[in-house]
């Protein structure tokens, strides 16, 4: 079958672009090998499927179980004994999730973009082998192609993953009990994200991160206030410490022993279930067959240039298989441009606004340059921090904890960066990305009368 256009991968990327490229007149098809037990199509990729939905349901389920234990009291509020019913609430996180699948499929359907459910493979700068469910295999045809085959969990040698006492991020959100302690290998965002839930459902977590420095990416003020936040919740952060091995052990009651390093000493901890989240990498394997042209980093990173182009005739790659931050928002951006190009549109994207976001509680936010960023550049800048305990409505609210963080060119007044720690920063930093993608100044943003008390 021939097309304009075959979008292989449906995920925040893949379905933007193949959305997009139908909306401007081109016939398009999206491939995807997600599907259920029943065989089933599943579109939504990876975030829908097993990140950032369920991760977020699974949030919003403990932080209102942690609250309605620790602060309705406080509160006035009294609900008797709180329990979990861990059953329940994976169902309701598989309920949200099929019911988004569901929505994807119907904007494909509605938007006339050909879904085709199977593995595919590049074999050509036009061509795409699919590997259907029953084994058999279709050969399609298009003008262009657009790659947006995702990533997957990285793996590493001293922790051999098994499924069921060691998992990745995935493994880690389908827990059919709440471990009494829980190991996570990697303080980045899903390690946190993961730890918060499992903390606050009653969890002793312990995260090993071999980095020296908690969140690095990140202002290192707001990331210092963060930890000490977290630490407070009873996350038990543990820095500069390097894993060296995993162990299942035990016979009727079986745990995993960890080694590690951590300044130059060596030691050991022993946890119900291990979860390693040390990243992401490209889920390029078996995508591009041999021949085809389409060039790869050795981390399995796509190569392209600027407008996601990979210098191969009309094929272009976007998402997490391409430079830059593995970010849903990032990657639905690329697929749009990517499918405006295709349709002879000029459009862009603004890599300096991508947005990040961790969303435990308090939420972290930021856009832009950081402090560091200024100094490493020379840059003359100046800085302006709002602590929320001085906010009515955070007082009012419980909400007290965190700080926003405002960096200006001092040459100009226009604001480069903003940080946020604190609720609801993920909608906060919103604001920020706005103002700064029309080159607002910090007296702009000063003389915006914002409704009190917010």
């Amino acid at each position: 079958m021939e097309y304009d256009v075959i979008v292989v991968g449906a995920g925040p990327a893949g379905y933007h672009a193949a959305i997009r490229a139908s909306q401007l007149g081109l016939k398009t098809a999206c491939i995807d090998a997600w599907t259920d037990d029943a065989g089933k199509p599943l579109p939504g990729g990876t975030c829908l499927n097993v990140g950032c939905i369920p991760s977020k349901t699974l949030l919003d389920i403990s932080h209102k179980y942690a609250s309605a234990q620790e602060e309705y009291a406080s509160l006035g509020i009294t609900v008797g004994k709180v329990e979990i019913d861990i059953e329940k609430m994976q169902q309701r996180k598989a309920d949200v999730v099929s019911q988004l699948t569901q929505g994807v499929s119907g904007l494909l359907k509605a938007n006339k973009v050909e879904f085709v459910s199977g593995r595919a493979t590049v074999t050509s700068p036009t061509e795409v082998s699919v590997c259907l469910p029953g084994g058999e295999s279709m050969q399609l045809k298009a003008e262009a192609l657009i790659l947006a085959p995702g990533s997957s969990p990285i793996r590493i040698p001293p922790c051999p993953i098994d499924d069921e006492l060691i998992v990745d991020s995935t493994g880690a959100l389908s827990f059919d009990q709440v471990p009494k302690r829980l190991g996570i290998i990697g303080a980045g965002v899903i390690g946190l994200e993961l730890g918060s839930v499992w903390q606050r459902l009653g969890a002793e977590v312990v995260i090993l991160e071999a980095l020296p420095d908690f969140l690095p990416a990140v202002d290192a003020q707001v990331a210092k206030e963060t930890l000490k936040l977290f630490k407070k919740q009873g996350l038990d952060i543990r820095l500069g410490a390097r894993v060296t091995g995993a162990e299942v052990k035990g016979k009727k009651t079986k745990q995993v022993s960890v080694s590690y390093e951590q300044d130059s000493d060596a030691s050991v901890e022993v946890f119900d279930r291990l979860v390693v989240a040390v990243g992401r990498a490209p889920a390029t394997d078996g995508l591009l067959a041999d021949g085809c042209g389409v060039a790869r980093t050795e981390r399995g990173e796509i190569i392209v240039d600027e407008n996601c182009h990979t210098g191969i005739g009309s094929v272009f790659a976007v998402g997490d298989a391409v430079r830059g931050p593995m970010l849903a928002h990032k990657g639905m951006e690329e697929g749009v441009m990517v499918a405006e190009l295709i349709a002879g549109k000029k459009p862009q994207v603004n890599y300096d606004l991508v947005p990040g976001v961790i969303y435990t509680h308090p939420e972290v936010a930021w856009v832009g340059a950081n402090e560091q960023d200024l100094i490493e550049a020379g840059t003359d800048y100046g800085v302006g921090v709002f602590p929320l305990a001085a906010s009515g409505r955070a007082i009012a609210s419980s909400e007290k904890d965190g700080m926003v963080k405002v960096l200006t060119e001092q040459s100009t007044d226009r604001v480069v960066g903003v940080h946020v720690v604190g609720a609801h920063a993920s909608e906060l930093i919103a604001q920020a990305v706005i103002a700064m993608e029309f080159g607002a100044s910090a007296e702009d943003i000063g003389l915006t009368m914002f409704a009190h008390p917010t």
